[in-house]
């Protein structure tokens, strides 16, 4: 039981640690440009594929390097052309917008690459379990772990001491905001767990989210995705902005 509790709680924090990467930029594009994002899974599906394409070119590191990069060229791309025009006017125009590109790029990429999901060899060393008890943590998701922790410690460290994260940090401040679709909800959740307007209440949210779920599952399988609506409910009873929501952004 404790090796199967200890399986699933390592589950959670990766999961949870998705949760947290995608729930970041949401908020960000959330509080930065009064846009809800449903489009955000999509451009994880993007970066994905684009991986899987250029892996043979350029191996499993240069892909890791390349494909977030042209992934966000193509939102940029997007931004300027489709969202752009949107920005102060009624936030449903947005959503309704990124609602649709978001089954534009599912089925762009299921007419691309198909229906199945295609497999991206990981380089042996990463490949290999840290000892023979805990088989189930791999090289790679100590990696995806630790990739996580550094683009985290970078945005914070981009927002708080740069000119470039004042200036974000001030257009959040002054706004007021009124996946992978199966990251979406989740992130969306640990926004609001967290509180809308903090990162750190959104870092939190995903990777208690995250754990939760990933405890739930040990006992109680089929609740293990509804457990995080349960969670939520009970922090919105207790603190109805979330556990480090700013003032009005919730009530």
């Amino acid at each position: 039981m404790t090796q199967l509790l200890l399986f699933n709680v390592t589950n959670g924090l990766i999961i949870g640690a998705f949760y947290v990467l995608m729930a970041l930029g949401l908020s960000l594009i959330l509080n930065l440009s009064n846009v809800i994002n449903f489009a955000h899974g999509g451009f994880l599906v993007i970066g994905g594929y684009i991986a899987f394409a250029i892996t043979p070119y350029v191996g499993f590191w240069g892909a890791l390097l390349i494909a977030p990069l042209l992934t966000a060229c193509i939102g940029l791309l997007v931004e300027r052309i489709l969202i752009r025009p949107l920005y102060g006017r009624d936030p449903l125009y947005g959503l309704l917008l990124t609602f649709g590109l978001a089954f534009i790029i599912e089925d762009g990429t299921r007419f691309i690459w198909g229906p199945q999901g295609k497999p991206v060899s990981v380089p042996a060393l990463l490949a290999q379990p840290v000892s023979l008890d805990l088989f189930f943590i791999t090289g790679y998701r100590l990696f995806m772990v630790a990739m996580v922790a550094v683009a985290v410690a970078l945005l914070f460290v981009l927002l708080r001491y740069t000119r470039l994260g004042i200036r974000i940090r001030a257009g959040t401040l002054d706004l007021e905001p009124t996946m992978g679709t199966g990251l979406l909800m989740p992130s969306f959740i640990a926004i609001i767990v967290g509180g809308v307007g903090s990162l750190t209440g959104t870092l939190l949210g995903g990777l208690l989210i995250g754990v939760a779920s990933g405890i739930t599952a040990v006992f109680l399988p089929a609740a293990s995705e509804a457990i995080m609506y349960v969670l939520m409910a009970v922090v919105l009873l207790i603190r109805p902005r979330g556990l480090f929501g700013e003032e009005g952004m919730m009530t």
